[in-house]
């Protein structure tokens, strides 16, 4: 694995841009959308014999810049492939200080990340790139990747995000009655993805990682994204797939606290800041307005506060502490 692993910062990703690498057109919208990730694809949007072209504009456009406030990510292709070497070797020789992560598809193992972090280490070593900057976005799409989850999660310091491929992985069980659109009677479609979602949410959280749902295929259903989204977001999600600028208001809204728990939760870090020094007087438990708070309450205010902070929110309150 790397030898180095920097701190990885906490980067926001409510909306995370898919963009295929094969249109210098979309490449550049994608500039002045505000999605919080920018993903250049090379795998399943750009066909086989565009994917060496694709990797050329890939470049040029990171190079290029203007994506200034976003993350940008280049997703590869899987490595049961023959592509995925010479993806990671030319995007990252090309255009390393200007590419903040590598999304891998389809992971499988913990031994696919390893293998990536390695390529990712020596490529850095021989260009004099900061070795382990590069973050890596692992994608769970298929029964084994989801049985080895936690693994894979735990595989490198480079791994940012766990990701959910919902339609390879629908193909990877034989979701059927999903597939082709059928639904039983009394079926809701959300059971069946909640065993999936707190799976990897869980081994996200274990290993302090973002969780990070896929993509709503219907681009023009805006209602039916947010309904989606809105799941996965209550569970505790960090951010979704877009596949359509049309998605990405949406997903920026519901992926954000709202601006009173954001203010609130700012609050409760204050008041509990203060009432614990020596000029509070020290205590671990004390009242704000009508509600109890003590360390527990800390740590809840602290995960609305850092997505809060993360997504450029400003607080509209400010704590005043209690005349002694």
């Amino acid at each position: 694995m790397s030898t180095a692993s920097p701190a990885r910062a906490m980067r926001s990703r409510r909306s995370n841009l898919a963009v295929p690498g094969s249109s210098p057109k979309m490449l550049d919208k994608a500039r002045s959308l505000p999605a919080d990730q920018v993903f250049m694809d090379i795998e399943d949007a750009v066909a086989p014999l565009a994917k060496p072209e694709a990797r050329k504009n890939i470049v040029a456009a990171l190079n290029e810049g203007g994506y200034d406030g976003k993350v940008r990510a280049v997703r590869v292709n899987d490595w049961t492939t023959q592509w995925t070497y010479a993806d990671v070797v030319e995007v990252v020789e090309g255009a390393g200080p200007n590419l903040d992560c590598i999304m891998l598809p389809k992971v499988q193992t913990a031994e696919q990340v390893v293998a990536l972090d390695l390529l990712l280490t020596q490529i850095e070593k021989a260009n004099g790139f900061e070795v382990g900057r590069i973050g890596i976005e692992a994608q769970i799409e298929n029964a084994m990747g989801l049985t080895r989850v936690e693994a894979i999660a735990e595989a490198s310091p480079r791994v940012e995000t766990i990701i959910f491929g919902p339609a390879d992985f629908m193909a990877s069980i034989n979701m059927k009655s999903l597939v082709v659109g059928e639904q039983p009677p009394g079926y809701d479609v959300g059971d069946a993805y909640h065993h999936i979602l707190m799976r990897i949410l869980m081994a996200a959280r274990a290993y302090d990682k973002q969780a990070i749902d896929g993509p709503y295929l219907q681009i023009k259903d805006v209602d039916g994204y947010r309904r989606v989204a809105g799941r996965s977001a209550a569970l505790g999600f960090d951010g979704k797939w877009v596949l359509h600028p049309g998605q990405i208001h949406a997903a920026n809204e519901i992926y954000s606290p709202r601006q009173e728990d954001y203010d609130k939760a700012e609050l409760i870090l204050d008041a509990y800041d203060y009432a614990t020094s020596a000029q509070g007087g020290a205590k671990g438990a004390v009242m704000l307005g009508d509600e109890m708070i003590d360390e527990a309450s800390r740590k809840m205010a602290l995960v609305v506060s850092a997505k809060g902070r993360a997504a450029g929110m400003q607080r509209t309150s400010t704590f005043t502490p209690p005349e002694s």
